[in-house]
């Protein structure tokens, strides 16, 4: 049980400017989490295991990519009792992203308004950092990792596959399973390649590497494509079209390499939010006005892909009730971001507890 109520701290850090917190917050975690202080955050874990894309979950709750970009604080999410954590999005080069202010708050719909633009310190570093984590040590380890990869800022998106193989090679022997994020809202042109010709495209090299890399390292990573929630019916149609394609194309592979998907990113709507103080910021909208919109494209992924493709749902997810939503529109596992800064880490074995009780 974490020794600091988080109710009581929140107050003090949301009158700090957001990105200040953030940044100070992952500081904080990456000096206490092999140190005693790290029972300030520690919570209980819940075993709930769950066989998805041919890996074993410790639990179904799991932490989304974007809060840890640089991969510093894997041990303090372990800490927390998280059945899986993804880390990054990391790009093949550091890079600042874009100008400050870039983090906004919405209390008041429970919100964050982000245009970070995959700010990171590179690969090399990335790398460095999984590596020195120690969750591994144990037998079995407390939870799997995530690796997120997405394309420079400065890489044209007629290349972008060049920044996606390059990661994918490099994060491969350290992944559990590995994310291709082509939904951020702020990096230009990025969500183009969730179209038809672009993702096939995108697919078939991802394919060729990894059949490289798993018979390089003698083992099997499953690929996730995170999707957008601001997709329509005929864009999830296609999308779904592709994957089976895909995967139809693909069946005499290794049974082991699995593919998923991870639903949803931010929104670019602000239907919920535009009378709201900083509603109207550039970014990615993320939290309470997403849940919906994120349930709609679980639902049509499920229908269109069919009961046994792997489906992460995240988008907010704030109390068990939320994440029960999710599994009930269609995913197998869920990640939080969005509720986890509102709420706490007490937040992560509440919806453990309360998806082992649905699954019952």
């Amino acid at each position: 049980m974490s020794l600091l109520p988080y109710a009581l701290l929140r107050p003090l850090l949301f009158r700090m400017e957001p990105e200040a917190v953030h940044d100070a917050t992952l500081t904080m975690l990456a000096a206490t989490q092999h140190t005693p202080l790290r029972f300030a955050y520690q919570q209980p874990r819940i075993a709930d295991p769950v066989q998805l894309a041919g890996l074993t979950f410790p639990n179904r709750i799991g932490l989304a990519a974007g809060l840890d970009k640089n991969a510093q604080c894997i041990d303090a999410f372990a800490a927390m009792g998280f059945g899986f954590a993804e880390v990054g999005t990391v790009t093949p080069l550091a890079q600042p992203g874009n100008p400050k202010p870039r983090m906004f708050r919405l209390p008041q719909a429970q919100a964050l308004i982000n245009r970070l633009g995959f700010n990171n310190q590179g690969l090399e570093s990335f790398l460095r950092n999984v590596q020195l984590a120690r969750f591994r040590q144990a037998s079995p380890p407390p939870m799997l990792l995530g690796l997120n990869i997405g394309k420079n800022a400065v890489t044209p998106i007629e290349h972008a596959a060049d920044d996606y193989l390059q990661c994918l090679k490099a994060v491969y022997p350290f992944a559990d399973y590995v994310t291709v994020n082509i939904s951020s809202p702020n990096t230009q042109n990025l969500r183009s390649l969730q179209s038809d010709a672009a993702l096939s495209s995108l697919l078939n090299l991802l394919e060729q590497a990894r059949t490289q890399l798993a018979q390089q390292h003698d083992k099997h990573v499953p690929l996730f494509i995170k999707v957008a929630p601001d997709l329509d019916d005929t864009q999830l149609e296609q999308l779904c079209a592709t994957l089976g394609s895909h995967l139809a194309a693909h069946s005499g592979a290794d049974h082991d390499a699995k593919w998923g998907v991870i639903a949803t990113n931010t929104t670019l709507s602000r239907d919920a939010v535009a009378a709201l103080p900083y509603g109207n910021e550039t970014g990615g909208l993320s939290g309470a006005p997403v849940k919906q919109a994120s349930n709609r494209v679980i639902r049509a992924l499920r229908q269109g892909l069919g009961p046994d493709f792997p489906i992460v749902g995240v988008g907010g997810v704030f109390s068990a009730e939320d994440a029960v939503e999710k599994i009930q529109a269609g995913a197998n596992l869920v990640q939080i971001y969005t509720g986890l800064i509102y709420q706490g880490p007490a937040l992560v074995t509440q919806i453990a507890k309360g998806l082992r009780d649905h699954a019952a």
